[in-house]
């Protein structure tokens, strides 16, 4: 947060190419908007609290999908349920010409358990690879949710005030497993066509009240890799006797951290390769046959992208021939970079700045965690933004991490959530009418 708040003299000289943008917009809309933001909030924080108590892991979310739904139908929208397995889509249609603009939402949990003694916490537990788990929003999608069906009740009030067509998308399947894809495949962008698309995540570790964006490149690329190693079997007294692929593994996952500390050009761009699972072995005395490694890689340039997965392939197959074992790698592209449209962004600039204040917006520098935000993105120009859920005295350094059972968000962020999302959709109906 501190490096992105030593930037904000960046972000204050673009604003004033843009200032334009809100002249056509009317005051007293304006006014009410926000008034009806604010008023909107405790429904927000019931609503979080819902989906914070009840999870649903990826293309699981039937429940939290129908009581979405159900809530969109009561405000008389235009609802598709389901979509993508178990997303909702539903329609805004102001009956005036104008663009067709939409806004995301994530739906899914995750299999984490969770911590601390929030009264809302989640009691849900699961089987998730074959290990009991607890199931946790732990990356705020509840959050997500909630401060869309916010943003839907104030601009559906004002339909008689807005022009186009405003989509609202709930999309399943974020985390990793290609919930928006699926949605896109489904038609979620067509009938009627997307002119443009607006998201955001909300972020434990920036102060609440406060906004980061960027133009460009704001979030990595993510791929999944496996590596099977093939030994062979032995006593545990006798390893001359076989070929140890717990032995090999563990010399692969140290051989894969050079690839990124002495041979990728990491001043060009970050790049983060990661083994999160090592499985083998059934019994403490039996060097086992096979050995499993499995990762992600982040990354920011597609130039590297594709040198760090040769990479991979060569160091873990040489290892293994080296102590007369055999590797298999395979490697899939599960996501692309979040790539903000540049004009966009700066287009829409001063809708940030009217929604947290000027000197609470904040241009931040790429970050390695992904965002599948980023199949809309190449498709229709697109904006993502992060807003913040930090308590105001909290020490960034201290904080929870997303995906950790001590993850934490503080309810005070959602009115500004709120606010991004209905100036940005609102100002773009004035300044962009069909």
């Amino acid at each position: 947060m501190k490096a992105a708040m030593r930037q904000t003299i960046i972000v204050f000289a673009l604003s004033a190419a843009f200032t334009g943008l809100h002249a056509q917009m009317n005051p007293k809309l304006q006014a009410k908007l926000d008034q009806q933001a604010q008023d909107i909030t405790p429904k927000v924080i019931e609503w979080r609290r819902h989906f914070h108590q009840f999870p649903e892991l990826s293309f699981e979310e039937k429940k939290t999908g129908q009581y979405v739904a159900e809530f969109l139908k009561q405000l008389g929208l235009k609802v598709q349920y389901p979509v993508g397995k178990t997303g909702v889509v539903a329609l805004l249609e102001t009956g005036r010409p104008g663009p067709v603009i939409a806004l995301r939402a994530d739906m899914d949990a995750l299999p984490v358990n969770e911590r601390g003694n929030l009264t809302f916490a989640s009691g849900e537990r699961t089987v998730f690879n074959g290990q009991e788990t607890g199931v946790m929003h732990a990356c705020g999608h509840d959050s997500h949710m909630a401060m869309l069906m916010g943003v839907a009740e104030v601009l559906t009030r004002n339909k008689s005030d807005l022009r186009g067509i405003v989509k609202f998308i709930f999309q399943p399947g974020e985390e990793g497993e290609g919930g928006a894809a699926q949605m896109i495949k489904e038609g979620v962008l067509e009938n009627p066509r997307v002119d443009v698309i607006f998201g955001q995540h909300i972020w434990a570790t920036a102060p609440v009240g406060t906004i980061l964006y960027r133009p460009g490149d704001l979030m990595a690329a993510a791929d999944l890799f496996s590596i099977r190693i093939k030994g062979r079997q032995s006593h545990g007294s006798a390893p001359w006797n076989g070929i140890d692929p717990i032995v090999i593994g563990s010399e692969i996952v140290m051989g894969l951290q050079t690839i990124i500390s002495r041979q990728s050009e990491l001043t060009k761009a970050a790049a983060i390769l990661t083994v999160g699972r090592f499985n083998s072995g059934i019994r403490e005395n039996i060097i086992p046959e096979e050995a499993n490694l499995s990762g992600t890689i982040r990354t920011l340039d597609e130039g590297m992208r594709d040198k760090i997965h040769e990479k991979i392939k060569l160091t873990a197959t040489k290892i293994a021939e080296s102590a007369g074992a055999t590797a298999e790698v395979e490697i899939g592209k599960f996501g692309y970079v979040t790539y903000n449209d540049p004009v966009l962004t700066n287009k829409m600039f001063p809708s940030l700045q009217k929604a947290a204040g000027k000197d609470k917006v904040a241009l931040t520098l790429p970050i390695t965690g992904s965002e599948d935000f980023s199949e809309y993105q190449r498709v229709v120009p697109g904006l993502f933004f992060f807003t913040g859920g930090m308590p105001a005295e909290a020490d960034p350094s201290k904080v929870a991490a997303h995906h950790t059972p001590d993850f934490f968000i503080d309810e005070k962020g959602f009115i500004t959530g709120v606010r991004a999302m209905i100036d940005l959709t609102v100002d773009y109906m004035y300044a962009s009418p069909r």
